[in-house]
């Protein structure tokens, strides 16, 4: 679900937080330049406080594109095809209970155990609306194309908002970005350049 998160990797978050990370458990995916672009959050803060969001987005480029998206009415307009298509309803749904699953997972990995307050409640308006297509896009990247419907739409909206550089400073290198950047094209049916393709093909053949 994600993988250990380093000292730098908490720097590189506080540093697109603008804060401390609160109660990050893991890092669930990480942009192309290498910086972590979504953490895992346990659904239980260090003062108390219930969290519902698992998969939290914390590239401020990435979350500036989504809030273009959401000013442009795209929310509501999901949620009326939600209302009329039964077939994306019911993916949506199955999003849903797969994101409570998860968390729920977490929460015992982490020693939390249940948490009374949010149980039945996922995020970003799942499962019967949009509220939040940060949620959703954080989710769809956590979990890979297939799993979030809507999330993975807004995703593809978003274009490939990792070509200025990083958004902090932080971990990487050319050849490693352009791998990252090539798999996660790859993961999103878009088309791999010939540059990057020669990068992956050196790698292989090493």
């Amino acid at each position: 679900m994600s993988s250990p998160v380093s000292e730098s990797d908490r720097q590189v978050v506080a540093a697109q937080l603008g804060r401390s990370p609160r109660a990050m458990h893991g890092i669930a995916h990480r942009c192309p330049c290498g910086n972590p672009d979504v953490v895992t959050t346990a659904p239980r803060l260090p003062d108390g406080t219930p969290f519902p969001t698992l998969y939290y987005l914390s590239c401020p480029v990435a979350a500036g594109r989504i809030g273009t998206l959401e000013a442009s009415g795209l929310m509501a307009e999901m949620t009326g095809r939600l209302a009329e298509d039964p077939e994306l309803a019911a993916a949506y749904r199955t999003a849903h209970q797969r994101y409570l699953a998860e968390r729920a997972e977490l929460a015992e990995q982490a020693g939390i155990g249940a948490v009374p307050e949010i149980a039945g409640i996922s995020a970003g308006g799942m499962p019967d609306r949009v509220k939040c297509l940060h949620v959703l896009v954080a989710h769809s990247l956590a979990a890979g194309p297939g799993v979030n419907p809507l999330g993975d739409e807004a995703l593809d909206r978003l274009g490939d908002w990792w070509t200025a550089g990083p958004c902090v400073p932080g971990p990487g290198g050319a050849e490693g970005d352009s791998e990252r950047a090539s798999q996660e094209r790859q993961r999103r049916g878009a088309p791999v350049s010939g540059a990057e393709h020669d990068v992956r093909a050196t790698g292989d053949q090493a």
